[in-house]
């Protein structure tokens, strides 16, 4: 997951990078409201951490601007401010969590990991896919039970294969979500990650889950799923419902 940290006070932006990084976030951090709307705009963030009081826009504005820009990118407050009002405030333009300094690290990381959940459309930190679950919170992949050891490159493909299932991702998105456009190698890079995740995952037993959308990308397919489709569709094309030949896919395995 990649985060954005927004934090003009670099002592706490360097412990909260740590407390983030130690729990399996990729974090970028800028400490102006400008810096925190531009990079909004241009890169995919999963979830923004955003300091209320900044040196040139207050949080207020960003979150509003963002809000305008039509970016919805989950973001969290963080702010001394304990009144009632300023939280109101917040969550009426258009802010998603509100933290009070000081804070738990533990309860920020696990406020944050609630609102990624809800914002990917999951209730339960364990992500399921076939013989495949993931965990959101411990970064364990586990296929038929059975532990996976992923590199931290594959782990964050996989995972952002799983938040979209079925949804054909692009190289650029890969990279965008591992590197945030910041010293980011050659495309092909993905190929190389992506062949080494199949080639573990199907050593597991986990076979033709990662699906290549010629000319297009990647995209993880719920074999259970897409067998419930065609059969449905085979059931509806001999009633006469469906006309021949569209319950076929574009994807190779």
């Amino acid at each position: 997951m990649r985060i954005l940290l927004v934090e003009d006070d670099f002592a706490a932006a360097g412990a909260c990078t740590h407390v983030m990084r130690a729990s399996g976030f990729t974090v970028d951090h800028v400490a102006t409201g400008q810096e925190a709307v531009e990079m909004l705009k241009h890169y995919d963030y999963d979830i923004a951490v955003l300091e209320l009081m900044l040196p040139d826009i207050e949080g207020y504005e960003v979150v509003r601007r963002v809000r305008v820009a039509k970016i919805d990118t989950p973001i969290v407050i963080l702010s001394g401010l304990t009144r009632p009002q300023a939280k109101v405030r917040a969550f009426s333009v258009g802010a998603d969590d509100y933290v009070t300094k000081p804070f738990d690290s533990s309860e920020l990381v696990a406020r944050m990991q609630a609102i990624l959940r809800r914002s990917k459309g999951y209730s339960e930190s364990c992500l399921r896919v076939g013989p495949l679950e993931l965990s959101i919170d411990s970064r364990e992949v586990t296929i038929k039970g059975q532990p996976i050891h992923l590199t931290g490159k594959e782990y964050a493909i996989l995972e952002l294969l799983v938040l979209r299932k079925g949804i054909v991702l692009t190289k650029d998105a890969f990279l965008n979500h591992l590197y945030g456009g910041m010293d980011e190698p050659e495309m092909k890079i993905i190929d190389v990650f992506v062949c080494k995740l199949r080639r573990k995952l199907q050593a597991a037993g986990a076979k033709n889950l990662i699906s290549t959308v010629w000319g297009r990308g990647y995209m993880l397919r719920d074999q259970a799923a897409d067998e419930a489709h065609v059969s449905l569709a085979q059931e509806a094309q001999a009633m006469g419902s469906v006309p021949a030949g569209t319950a076929g896919a574009s994807v190779a395995a």
